[in-house]
């Protein structure tokens, strides 16, 4: 059983039951991801990716990455965006990139949102486009992702793809403050310090 396997190898990776193995959940991923289930595919990609339980291969990574996106898991087509963002086991294609992340921000995956928006803000593999990555930058931020929050505070404070402001900026620069990020901590004494100039 497919479902099974996955399930076992989930239980390797974050020691749900049993002590944590990663040669385990390689295994089992490998036994599910071979019977076509995309959530294994997806986590084997990884394991091959990072060099759990198997020798680092960014080739065989790609490849699961491919089989579990093509099936539509998020956290896979999110995964094959970055091999093809920094030609990871396949060649690098901006497009191609864009076109996962895409598929996986419209998910609401934060991270594949918080890509999104960086590809729109840099023009990689699209036209640049301030507002639009705006739009996905916030979309990653309001689900909590970290870097999703700073990156939203610098476009308030900076006015990139919204009006300036820099309350907005402040708060979201607090939220990531507070999550104990130094660059954050430094943005919101300049806004305080600015507010004082201006009074």
């Amino acid at each position: 059983d497919a479902n099974a396997q996955n399930n076992l190898g989930v239980c390797y990776q974050y020691g749900i039951g049993v002590a944590k193995n990663s040669d385990e959940e390689f295994n089992w991923y490998k036994l599910a991801a071979d019977q076509g289930n995309m959530y294994a595919q997806s986590s084997l990609g990884y394991c091959y990716q990072h060099g759990i339980g198997v020798v680092k291969n960014d080739d065989e990574a790609a490849k699961w990455f491919q089989l579990s996106a093509d099936q539509g898991y998020m956290n896979a087509q999110s995964n094959l965006g970055c091999c093809y963002q920094y030609g990871r086991g396949v060649v690098k294609n901006s497009e191609k990139a864009v076109k996962w992340y895409k598929l996986a921000a419209k998910q609401g995956l934060s991270t594949a949102q918080y890509n999104l928006g960086y590809c729109y803000q840099h023009g990689i593999g699209v036209a640049k486009d301030d507002e639009e990555s705006f739009k996905w930058i916030k979309l990653a931020a309001e689900q909590g992702y970290m870097n999703a929050q700073y990156g939203l505070g610098y476009y308030y404070q900076q006015g990139v793809g919204v009006a300036k402001n820099d309350d907005e900026a402040g708060k979201w620069f607090q939220l990531v403050a507070d999550q104990g990020l130094s660059d954050a901590k430094f943005q919101l004494a300049q806004i305080y310090e600015n507010k004082k100039k201006s009074y």
